[in-house]
């Protein structure tokens, strides 16, 4: 396994917490702030716009087949932040609930598509990604309160409001998720046991489901030694898995074998997701949570493209 130093530009900084970017057509990339509850656009020059404010705490964004923004709420945490390092600690004291969001680019007004699935709330919506069958697939954290914690789900939902449904449960702190290039397998890390876990997609929101010993029914890609924690991911397009990683903060590579392949050093330990964008997609959009920017590093490979990409 090699490991190597990010070198790379800060693109924006003085951003509350960024999460979910999004690389658009026009070179700007779109992020959420989770600590100010908003969608903002980074242009080319560092510009910081304001898209819209969604409130809560936006946490995984992607853009559906109908051009809109689509928002993981995780409903909001409560903070701490010391010399400018912010890290979230706990649910929001008004925290009511998770959703999944719309939002519409152009004029900036916001949806709320789902709070519950089978009458039961979402707590944690984290990471999000679509398929190519006008669906989604997104994972609910669950939320952590000083003396317990709720767990989460795997869910598949429809982009026009219709449908929800649970696709894997038991999941312990689930937080990026992803799909392979041939759209058939389905990859979910967790964050607090630091593993990398993979379904196969049966049909459109239905994942087959190994037996026990297996506590999610998923399979076990990797599991990092040692005290790390997992947080968001994209993929190559030769199928790697690039998994942002916290505490020693970075950027892991997975093959879908299993391997870890390569480590890029992050600068801070809240290296927290991934995009890839620009020429052939070779450059990778990083965001450095803790102390609130968006780094452009060059990337050996090509990104995968991404369904509405």
């Amino acid at each position: 396994m090699s490991r190597t130093k990010l070198q790379g530009k800060v693109l924006a900084s003085g951003l509350a917490f960024p999460e979910g970017p999004i690389a658009m057509e026009d070179g700007s990339i779109l992020v959420v702030e989770i600590q100010r509850g908003r969608l903002t656009r980074v242009l080319p020059d560092g510009e910081l716009q304001t898209v819209a404010e969604v409130g809560g705490g936006p946490n995984g964004a992607a853009l559906g087949p109908d051009g809109h923004c689509y928002i993981c709420n995780n409903g909001g945490f409560s903070w701490r932040t010391d010399d400018g390092y912010s890290r979230p600690i706990g649910a929001a004291s008004d925290y009511d609930g998770g959703s999944i969001q719309r939002v519409n680019l152009v004029t900036g007004s916001v949806e709320t598509l789902y709070t519950h699935c089978q009458g039961v709330p979402l707590h944690g919506p984290n990471d999000i990604v679509f398929d190519d069958q006008g669906g989604f697939w997104f994972t609910d954290f669950g939320k952590k309160f000083d003396d317990r914690i709720m767990l989460g789900y795997l869910y598949y939902a429809r982009c026009d409001g219709s449908s929800i449904r649970r696709a894997a449960k038991h999941l312990l702190t689930p937080n990026g998720v992803g799909l392979s290039p041939d759209g058939r397998m389905l990859y979910v890390s967790e964050t607090e046991t630091s593993r990398l876990w993979r379904y196969p997609i049966t049909a459109p929101g239905e994942l087959g489901q190994e037996p026990w010993s297996s506590p999610n029914g998923g399979k076990l890609v990797h599991g990092l030694p040692g005290y790390q924690r997992l947080d968001s991911m994209a993929l190559e397009e030769s199928g790697n898995i690039c998994v942002a990683t916290l505490v020693d903060g970075g950027i892991s590579v997975f093959s879908p074998q299993g391997d870890l392949l390569e480590f890029h050093e992050a600068p801070e330990g809240y290296c927290t997701n991934i995009c890839f964008g620009g020429s052939n997609l070779q450059t990778a959009y990083i965001t450095l949570s803790g102390y609130g920017q968006l780094l452009a590093v060059p990337w050996p490979r090509p990104g995968l493209r991404l369904n509405n990409q």
